[in-house]
């Protein structure tokens, strides 16, 4: 039994000439749909395109921080690779010879802490005063 498919003429397409602005507006959207408005564009997946454009933005700066994290830790190893020899330290009673490298680690770690600190210090003097 062999089935014959007869194909069907497709409709011929049709060109409107006519400027925008004299076209039949699209029918209203039905009661509660979303507003599709251009800053909240659905596509199919039902995300606006403001959600698409943070999301994007948000994977960019992710990526950007990714990149200068490592450009900052490829720095840290060439400064440490280079600043290998000794240096002599004087105390106020007596002196140390150390690899510069440590030196520098040291003296960012300090300065890093201490800023901490005192960033905390001043938020605990100018805070509010609790209500009694």
């Amino acid at each position: 039994m062999s089935r014959t498919a007869t194909a069907e003429p497709s409709p011929a397409p049709t060109f409107d000439m006519r400027p925008e602005q004299d076209q039949a507006a699209p029918s209203a959207a039905p009661a509660g749909a979303p507003d599709t408005g251009p800053a909240n564009a659905s596509s199919d997946d039902g995300e606006s395109s403001r959600e698409r454009l943070a999301r994007k933005w948000h994977r960019l700066r992710l990526q950007a921080y990714a990149v200068l994290t490592v450009a900052v830790l490829v720095y840290v190893v060439a400064l440490g690779a280079s600043n290998t020899r000794h240096v002599k330290v004087d105390w106020v009673f007596g002196h140390a010879s150390v690899a510069l490298v440590w030196l520098v680690v040291f003296a960012t770690i300090l300065g890093w802490l201490l800023g901490i600190g005192i960033t905390q210090l001043f938020r605990w003097r100018t805070r509010k005063p609790r209500a009694s």
